[in-house]
């Protein structure tokens, strides 16, 4: 069966890569995102709906809920792909700074949830997948904030596939480690940065947007029905463990 998917952060990297997987093997996606310019020009692309939208105002996100149920269809899955990165010290983060990113990354979570789970109960069927981030279970260098507001995401999942499982709604994330998006440029367009953060992938490489959304895609499938409340790490190996540096014999 052909599915509906609403894909939050719709203009974004993994959140455009999504779509355009989803789209190649025939449902549908629903784009959603703040940036008009760059939403548009995704969702021709993919000859897709689009709703211009700012997910963290929870009475616009519910009313663009309602309109893509009476204008697309029923949503059978979303992909809730906005975030940010504050890679920064603790005591370096100004209390705004940390509101901001828990925000973001976490309430926002709340906010998608919220406004589209209750349409999947009464159908008795749904999936979401939500982003995480290698830096939730392993400990990396000033990752506090988006630590703690991922780890927030996590406990999210695996508790919503509990409450909602007897009405056939799965819920899972992705955990990604350095993926070459717009969003994290300023890490990986640097080649000294580059290389230190290659370095420490068992996999000898960072992500694309395309590893992070096959995976999106993946969970909220068909042949994923049997997953629910799993956090699965797409990080080059980072999540098991980093490599030992070079020994340059003499």
């Amino acid at each position: 069966m052909k599915q509906i998917v609403l894909i939050t952060g719709g203009s974004g990297g993994i959140g455009s890569e999504t779509a355009r997987r989803v789209a190649a093997r025939g449902d549908r996606p629903v784009l959603v995102a703040r940036d008009a310019e760059r939403l548009q020009a995704v969702a021709q692309s993919l000859d897709a709906p689009y709703y211009v939208a700012d997910v963290l105002d929870p009475e616009a996100f519910a009313a663009i809920v309602e309109r893509v149920e009476t204008e697309v269809g029923e949503i059978d899955a979303v992909v809730h792909a906005v975030g940010s990165i504050t890679i920064r010290p603790l005591h370096a983060l100004s209390l705004d700074e940390w509101r901001k990113t828990l925000e973001i990354n976490a309430t926002s979570a709340f906010i998608v949830v919220k406004a589209t789970v209750p349409k999947m109960m009464r159908r008795k069927r749904g999936a979401f997948v939500l982003f995480s981030t290698v830096a939730a279970e392993r400990g990396l260098q000033n990752h506090e904030a988006i630590s703690a507001a991922k780890s927030a995401v996590e406990g999210l999942v695996r508790t919503a596939a509990i409450s909602y499982a007897r009405y056939e709604i799965r819920f899972n994330a992705v955990a990604p480690a350095l993926t070459k998006t717009e969003l994290s440029k300023s890490l990986w367009s640097n080649e000294t940065t580059l290389a230190a953060s290659v370095a420490m992938h068992p996999l000898g490489r960072v992500g694309e947007p395309a590893d992070i959304a096959a995976a999106a895609a993946f969970l909220i499938s068909d042949d994923a029905s049997w997953i629910t409340g799993q956090v699965l790490g797409v990080d080059g190996g980072l999540g098991t463990g980093s490599l030992p540096p070079r020994v340059i014999a003499s």
